[in-house]
């Protein structure tokens, strides 16, 4: 190809240097805007499932992922002799634990795990008493489907068995490897105006889809950066010396 007096010579130093990373550098830029897109879905599916009425919940539920982020209202009687804590749990600049306890649904055998709040760790970075109330009650709260850290150093099943009653981290599966009764396979983020909990500000992550739309406009930017070296030393003067 020829422009005036320049013809387009490709090299092959600057076509595996440059050409090369292009497609990289475009897949990573699609990835960002498909996360992007997934975030926009996500804080559209909370904002939709949130404004819903509340669900009653009295039966087994097979799949949690439709009511992550309704809010559900379910009967029964706290079962607090298999109360777990989760420890380093940070509410504004102190550390604590999530306190965790098993609710019998009315008129099944069959538990929900109520996340109830935060309390704060003793002088010895104990988890404090964290009394639940007798006798049958009515709870409400928000979905949750707890997931374990990216990166676990110690977990598993029979790990969990041996944690007692403080934890590094929640999961319906491990805490039904715990007991020998059936767990719903999701927990409830017990509503902050409810008495039967503690502290209560369940944070709620923003969508960042701007985020994941700068980075895509970063990796696109390297790939046109990249086309347009290629191009600028692809092209010499006619009867210029290599």
């Amino acid at each position: 190809m020829r422009i005036g007096e320049f013809q387009f010579r490709p090299r092959l130093v600057p076509s595996l240097l440059l050409l090369l990373p292009i497609p990289l550098f475009v897949s990573l830029g699609i990835w960002q805007l498909d996360r992007a897109a997934e975030k926009r879905e996500l804080s559209e599916t909370r904002t939709a499932r949130g404004a819903q009425q509340v669900l009653e919940v009295v039966a087994v539920i097979d799949d949690p992922e439709p009511l992550r982020h309704r809010h559900v209202r379910v009967r029964g009687a706290y079962e607090p002799k298999d109360q777990v804590y989760i420890e380093n749990r940070r509410e504004g600049a102190r550390v604590g634990f999530h306190v965790v306890t098993p609710l019998r649904l009315e008129g099944a055998d069959l538990r929900l795990l109520v996340n109830r709040g935060w309390v704060a760790a003793d002088a010895g970075n104990e988890p404090p008493a964290a009394p639940a109330p007798a006798g049958s009650v009515e709870v409400t709260g928000v979905v949750d489907v707890p997931s374990p850290p990216a990166i676990v150093l110690h977990g598993g099943r029979e790990s969990a068995r041996a944690w007692g009653k403080r934890w590094p981290y929640l999961t319906v599966d491990l805490f039904q490897a715990t007991v020998d009764y059936p767990v719903q396979p999701f927990v409830l983020l017990l509503d902050p105006a409810d008495p039967t909990g503690f502290t209560r500000n369940w944070p709620v992550e923003p969508p960042k889809e701007g985020m994941h739309l700068g980075y895509a406009i970063q990796w696109l930017a390297f790939a046109a950066i990249a086309l347009g070296f290629y191009v600028r030393l692809s092209f010499a003067r006619e009867g210029a010396r290599e």
